[in-house]
């Protein structure tokens, strides 16, 4: 069995937990996830199964899709619902429409964010909400992302007795974007505090939303025998990398793990990223610069 589950996270589950009871549903350990969801986020997460297992790290690295709220006139110690208030700016009007999306748009490109508090990223071998557990404040990595698009998704809603304004948006993002400290940003450049208040995630590694199904799906469709037509293939996880198709004499080389020249696949130059190399339609192993020997590529992950 090997393969990619668009699994659809319900809310108060971690991804951890997902995986735990898929592999008691399937009965196989060879499964993992392809990027983690908070447990209080809803939405589509890759899993992957047996060979899937290879393209991980590609799909961890994949563009997403999400939508959420944000809520201005107050700050948390998560960035989200889930924490305890730590700052307020009641607001007495609403922003209008037009300061919202002009601001919305300064963070579309390549910014600069720093995680939150409460995240997993390690320093000095560490997590940060071990740190943040602790009440420990450390010192965080800047870190470069990239936000295809960010737009408002609805009208604002002004609650006058809580003081707060709240709208629903959408945003593409890159790998290692945390949408919690992009609601908290957008916060800061309005002039307010802010949190997010909603998210899902719509779009992971390619899959949407609505190709997604939950585990009480999975379990019913391998109790009648047509759980594989859930499966996504594993040539979905190299989507957005370069293709070449290999013929006859190249897939023997490939197949032992051969270097080869630039011209052999009819390249001219360095690669800029990874390159996926294919035989009769299926993924057959990535291949990247040799570190050492100018003209020549090397692989970096086989499959068949």
């Amino acid at each position: 069995m090997d393969g990619i589950l668009a699994l659809w996270k319900e809310r108060g589950m971690t991804s951890h937990d997902c995986v735990l009871q898929l592999r008691k549903i399937l009965q196989t350990k060879k499964i993992g996830h392809g990027g983690t969801l908070d447990p209080d986020v809803d939405g589509v997460l890759p899993i992957c199964i047996g060979k899937g297992g290879k393209v991980i790290e590609y799909l961890v690295d994949s563009g997403k899709t999400y939508e959420g709220e944000v809520t201005l006139g107050f700050s948390t110690t998560t960035e989200d619902m889930s924490g305890k208030i730590v700052a307020e700016s009641r607001m007495d009007s609403m922003l209008a429409t037009s300061e919202i999306d002009a601001v919305m748009k300064v963070f579309v490109g390549e910014i600069t964010q720093i995680p939150p508090m409460y995240s997993a990223v390690k320093v000095n071998g560490k997590r940060l909400y071990e740190y943040a557990r602790e009440g420990i404040s450390i010192e965080r990595p800047k870190r470069q992302i990239h936000i295809l698009s960010f737009d408002r998704a609805s009208e604002p809603i002004f609650d006058e007795k809580g003081g707060t304004q709240s709208f629903r948006f959408r945003v593409e993002c890159g790998k290692g974007t945390y949408i919690r400290t992009l609601a908290v940003d957008l916060g800061k450049k309005l002039g307010l505090e802010s949190h997010l208040s909603d998210l899902t995630r719509t779009k992971s590694a390619g899959i949407n939303y609505y190709e997604a199904h939950t585990l009480d799906e999975v379990e019913e469709a391998v109790k009648a025998g047509i759980f594989e037509e859930f499966l996504f293939p594993i040539e979905i996880g190299v989507a957005d990398f370069p293709r070449i198709d290999l013929n006859d004499e190249l897939y023997q080389k490939v197949k032992h793990g051969a270097c080869l020249a630039w011209n052999e696949l009819g390249l001219t130059s360095r690669l800029n990223s990874l390159i996926a190399l294919f035989y009769r339609e299926k993924l057959i192993s990535i291949y990247q610069n040799h570190p050492d020997k100018e003209g020549i590529l090397k692989p970096s992950k086989v499959f068949h």
